[in-house]
């Protein structure tokens, strides 16, 4: 287990981003949810990343998002901006923009498409690490960016200070272990299907998906086994399971499934915005039956 405090928490939600039914960023709603979540046993938020749908928010939607949650949960929650881009240049600026807007840290994926050699990811990393007075919080997520972050590239990137964790969707446990055994990085399962298989070896906590809709109960599954009980720990991780497909291995991404759900909860999500689909009828029934299945477990 990590004997140092988590820099932003353990239990971590990414964050949907509310839209109007115009398709206009809904900051109303985006307060609503983050206090929700908050009161509902999460303690640290991501904005803006692959579930907030960064691609297709603009950047002073980005730094109005983090005004507004940061102003709906107060000082003592970590808020934690998504800044990551192909661009390093337009990184650094979000970032600089993060920062102003009152982000506690920002969160950096790998530039995406143009799949940078490992010594120069290193030096993009380095570049936005450098920028500001914010600790970093490294995106891997290979299946989406088509660049993995090595497990010596991100040994190396342990030594800047300002470079504190990783949200790990790598799908490599002995990579993680590694990187874990050799650093103080702070790693979160970025897989919801992981999350105590990757506390149980050193992890921090999580940044979910999932979480928008059951933050309680993820939440539990590192605070029973914080207390001891892995083998109740471990049922609630399974019983999961089926929600978290639905939700992410489905065919269609956690924004549109969070989405559906939310809405069909009657919590802040609306619709998605293009290229990205909103869930059927028959999906979306689907879905709350799934969520109702393993809330009534």
């Amino acid at each position: 287990m990590t004997t140092t405090p988590p820099p932003f928490g353990r239990a971590l939600c990414a964050i949907v981003t509310p839209f109007t039914e115009a398709g206009a960023l809904d900051l109303d709603g985006a307060q609503l949810l983050a206090a929700h979540l908050v009161a509902h046993g999460c303690d640290g938020l991501v904005l803006s990343g692959t579930t907030g749908e960064s691609p297709t928010t603009s950047d002073a939607e980005k730094a109005a998002l983090v005004t507004a949650v940061r102003e709906a949960v107060g000082a003592g929650v970590p808020v934690v901006a998504g800044v990551g881009t192909s661009d390093t240049r337009h990184t650094v600026e979000l970032a600089l923009a993060a920062e102003k807007a009152g982000a506690d840290g920002v969160l950096v994926v790998s530039p995406y498409y143009s799949r940078p050699p490992q010594d120069a990811l290193e030096a993009h990393f380095r570049e936005i690490a450098d920028a500001s007075g914010l600790p970093v919080m490294l995106y891997d997520i290979p299946g989406r960016t088509g660049t993995r972050i090595e497990p010596e590239t991100m040994i190396r990137l342990a030594g800047h200070p300002r470079i504190v964790a990783v949200k790990d969707c790598s799908y490599d446990l002995l990579g993680t272990q590694k990187v874990l055994h050799r650093t103080e990085l702070a790693y979160y399962a970025g897989c919801d299907e992981q999350i105590l298989a990757l506390y149980a070896v050193g992890a921090a906590g999580y940044v979910s998906t999932v979480a928008n809709v059951v933050p309680e109960r993820l939440r539990a599954i590192i605070d029973l086994f914080e207390a001891g009980d892995t083998p109740v720990s471990a049922r609630l991780q399974q019983r999961a399971t089926a929600l978290i497909e639905a939700m992410m291995a489905a065919g269609l991404p956690g924004t549109v499934t969070a989405k559906a759900l939310l809405n069909a909860l009657g919590l802040p999500g609306g619709p998605v915005r293009a290229p990205l689909r909103p869930a059927d009828r028959e999906t979306a029934d689907g879905l709350l039956a799934e969520y109702e299945r393993f809330m009534a477990a």
